[in-house]
């Protein structure tokens, strides 16, 4: 973006939860109702992050919409993306660890909310900018405090993806009555192959035991 790389070292502050004695700080903020708040006030941030990378793009490459949802994408999601650059500086290549190929929740969300904020922006989408950005917060903000509390890993956007999935590509879930029909391809016999395979076993021994006497 035109500026230097290290002037964000110079708005650079400690942190209390490093350098509290006895880990008092990072006790406190173990307790579920601080965390909870905590976890809210991140998703506001997370907002204005985007907003503000958009903003930022805006004034260096104005009405070029891509540059503005990969900055905006970039400050809403943090080390989401910056582990990708990370793994190919030290060129360590982990496809199931890369969020472009598999991407989290907060990169996710993170995304869509560039794509939203840039289209308004740009004004595309007939919405003013404090209502959608109330909109998009208390969504993110209930999200999260719903997935904290039920401690579910299951995310709001997995319907809409199982539906895009079948639409772009044509998959579709498995049958379970295929499945169970199916023999397991596993190193284990079907019972039908048990009691076949005893059968002969037995015709076997007694066909030998005949010979012997």
């Amino acid at each position: 973006m035109c500026e230097v790389v290290c002037g964000c070292f110079h708005q650079n502050r400690r942190y209390l939860v490093f350098y509290c004695p006895r880990d008092l700080a990072y006790r406190c903020f173990c307790f579920l109702p601080i965390r909870l708040l905590l976890a809210g006030m991140k998703e506001v941030t997370r907002t204005w992050k985007i907003t503000g990378g958009i903003a930022h793009a805006h004034q260096h490459y104005k009405n070029v919409w891509l540059i503005m949802i990969v900055v905006g994408w970039a400050r809403g999601a943090g080390g989401g993306l910056i582990s990708n650059f990370e793994q190919l500086v030290r060129g360590v290549w982990k496809p199931e660890t890369n969020e472009l190929l598999k991407m989290s929740y907060p990169v996710k969300i993170s995304l869509i909310g560039a794509v939203l904020f840039t289209m308004q922006h740009i004004s595309f989408l007939p919405v003013a900018k404090p209502n959608l950005m109330l909109y998009y917060t208390s969504f993110l903000v209930i999200t999260k405090v719903i997935m904290m509390l039920t401690d579910n890993a299951f995310t709001p956007l997995a319907p809409f993806e199982k539906v895009l999935v079948g639409l772009l590509f044509g998959l579709h879930p498995p049958c379970p009555e295929a499945s169970e029909a199916k023999v397991p391809y596993n190193g284990a016999s079907s019972d039908y192959d048990r009691t076949t395979a005893g059968e002969t076993s037995d015709s076997v021994k007694r066909r030998h035991a005949k010979k012997t006497e």
